[in-house]
């Protein structure tokens, strides 16, 4: 079904999480005619949302439509037929599970959230379909693509792919987010496109190292590609398809993160590279970097399904074992010479 061919209607829709991606969906979906409710867990930013109708914190200078409201209560957002997380990975569960008593039998849960749960291993749809009841595991849709919040807010041209088994589900999504600025693809890989847009994180973090010592152009493409080699061996042992990783969510996301100058996970790298600690890096910012969790996740995951992922490994051993970024560089480059002509040229 194409997006032109549904008529329009304007739809109830509850956004969880108000930092950067989840105030800028919110503006992006108010603009386009919907009631959007935004929760924050922050008492003190719901009053000031309120107030001055400026995200200053993680949005600055954007204006937030008056028809935006804004909440400290899950009831607010998880009562309504459409439910957009947009919260942190790492803290989805427990504000999931807090509000699910109050999801309706016929809601829409639609994840924007680009992680790895580090307890459990578990992509957002694992973690939804984990907590919320088996009749709405159907029509749940993950949201990815090459996109900074900041430009989405703008009205700057993106591209994104909504992903759910349920095509008629992601064709209805499809025209509830598009626009003439904001261009939504359809997708039925909810796995591959989840597993792409938490895993191009990790590799924009080591972009961002070798950007940092200063190692060149040259350095940052190899990375790229040899990086989307690792996603896409490990997308496909997990059960992704193949076309995933070469579309907006795989290559169109990695490409972006490690290259633009607005992502805060080469922004670590950068850091890192320069010679700072990690726990200074982190304390400076006032956003969430997922790729410093998905990180661990990503080696575990890769040694769960005995996954080889050199650029994933060295990640988890210069966050979590105190490795030199210039060591790690030098055991990629030793590593024992093969040939990229073969059946799979990404192996």
């Amino acid at each position: 079904m194409r997006n032109d061919r549904l008529k329009f209607k304007s739809e109830l829709i509850g956004v969880v999480g108000a930092g950067s991606w989840g105030t800028s969906l919110a503006t992006l979906l108010s603009s386009n005619g919907h009631d959007v409710v935004l929760w924050c867990y922050e008492n003190e930013l719901v009053a000031d949302l309120d107030l001055h109708r400026q995200n200053k914190k993680y949005l600055p200078d954007i204006y937030l439509d008056e028809k935006i409201r804004f909440t400290n209560k899950l009831e607010d957002v998880f009562s309504l037929p459409y439910v957009l997380l947009v919260s942190p990975t790492q803290f989805s569960r427990k504000i999931i599970e807090s509000g699910v008593d109050f999801i309706q039998k016929n809601s829409t849960i639609i994840s924007a959230s680009k992680g790895i749960e580090q307890n459990t291993l578990s992509t957002m749809s694992d973690v939804v379909r984990n907590i919320i009841p088996d009749s709405l595991s159907a029509s749940y849709a993950v949201l990815s693509g090459p996109t900074f919040a900041m430009e989405v807010a703008q009205g700057k041209p993106s591209a994104v792919v909504v992903a759910s088994k349920n095509i008629e589900k992601a064709s209805i999504l499809q025209a509830i987010f598009s626009n003439s600025n904001f261009r939504v693809y359809t997708n039925c890989d909810v796995i591959g496109v989840e597993l792409a847009g938490a895993l191009k994180n990790v590799i924009a973090l080591a972009a961002g190292i070798s950007d940092g010592l200063g190692y060149g152009f040259n350095a940052r493409a190899a990375l790229i590609t040899r990086g989307l080699a690792e996603i896409r061996r490990l997308g496909l042992r997990c059960g992704a398809l193949n076309h995933t990783f070469a579309g907006l969510a795989g290559m169109g996301d990695l490409v972006l993160t490690c290259t633009g100058e607005l992502s805060r996970n080469r922004y670590v790298g950068i850091k890192l590279g320069q010679g700072m600690i990690l726990s200074d890096i982190l304390a400076e910012m006032s956003m969430v970097a997922e790729g410093v969790k998905t990180t661990l996740s990503a080696y575990l995951l890769a040694r769960k399904y005995n996954v080889e992922v050199p650029i994933i490994e060295q990640m988890y051993m210069i966050l979590n074992q105190g490795k030199k970024p210039q060591d790690a560089v030098q055991e990629l480059m030793k590593r024992e010479l093969r040939s990229e002509d073969n059946s799979d040229c990404f192996l």
